[in-house]
């Protein structure tokens, strides 16, 4: 069994029979049918996901990998917000009618701040500190940006990533407000944790931890039968990354470069209904 199943089954148990029923309440969240999507909820989960032992991703289902690449790259490569650099339609519920999610994700990290080094970006930094100034506890990002909320689509969910370099191990935090533990968990997970390698291969690092802190992780209530019968289900071994090593600049990453070998899962669950 895989360290993400273990925590992934250990999370949903916890949720499923200690967490706060939120039914009845006043709920932004609706279905497709326009009713009230509730939520069992738990507060503040924290996991530890060590990436030098094995690659984080569900294998009690399939998680489409290369999607899961394309969005991350989409943000923090492309720091892109219109929905047609993608090449999935994930985003396409919130979409303006400029085919953007506003001054969200992508936007946030594209915008510049004056430093005594120099004018950097948000990602931008992170590259020059992790080769210049390994040792810094300032490395983070924050796409939470108040002033710019009203312009958002969507408010963001992981908000915030913190790097820590310790001996040659790079380590992360990363922080969310709110996570579909169904839907969006693993898919979070398989982003950041192939982040963190990509950033440490441009950075002659080695990957250490992947810590994840989520302040309201919740099971919506038709995705409950569902997740029953996925924690149920039988696991497997991790899967194993490949990433190109010819490649030492961050912006030239492509989607081939990062690969999953021996992947194998349970069966696919099909619709998944999603509340907007």
């Amino acid at each position: 069994m895989s360290c993400a199943d273990d925590l992934f089954i250990a999370n949903c148990h916890q949720i499923l029979s200690e967490g706060y029923d939120e039914t009845g309440n006043d709920v932004r969240p609706r279905w497709e049918d326009g009713t009230p999507a509730y939520t069992i909820k738990s507060f503040g989960i924290v996991n530890r996901y060590n990436l030098a032992e094995e690659f984080p991703i569900l294998t009690l289902r399939p998680i489409n990998f290369k999607a899961a690449i394309d969005e991350l790259l989409w943000i923090w490569q492309k720091k892109s917000n219109r929905v047609a650099d993608l090449n999935s339609h994930i985003w396409d519920n919130w979409a303006d009618e400029q085919g953007t999610i506003g001054k969200a994700y992508g936007y946030q990290l594209a915008q510049k701040a004056i430093y005594k080094e120099g004018e950097f970006d948000q990602v931008d930094r992170l590259l020059y500190d992790l080769k210049h100034n390994p040792s810094s506890r300032r490395m983070l990002t924050n796409l939470y940006n108040h002033q710019d909320l009203h312009a958002m689509q969507l408010y963001p969910c992981a908000y915030s990533l913190t790097l820590n370099v310790s001996g040659n191990k790079l380590n992360a935090i990363l922080n969310q407000r709110s996570q579909d533990m169904l839907v969006a968990n693993s898919w979070n997970v398989t982003q950041y944790a192939v982040l963190v390698h990509l950033f440490a291969q441009v950075s002659g690092l080695a990957v250490g931890e992947l810590v994840h802190v989520i302040a309201d992780a919740h099971i919506y209530d038709r995705h409950i039968p569902l997740v029953r019968e996925l924690i149920a289900r039988t696991s497997f071994p991790a899967p194993v990354l490949w990433i190109n090593p010819e490649v030492k600049d961050f912006y030239q990453f492509t989607v081939a470069d990062i690969e999953l070998n021996d992947y194998q899962t349970g069966e696919k669950m099909t619709r998944i209904p999603v509340a907007v």
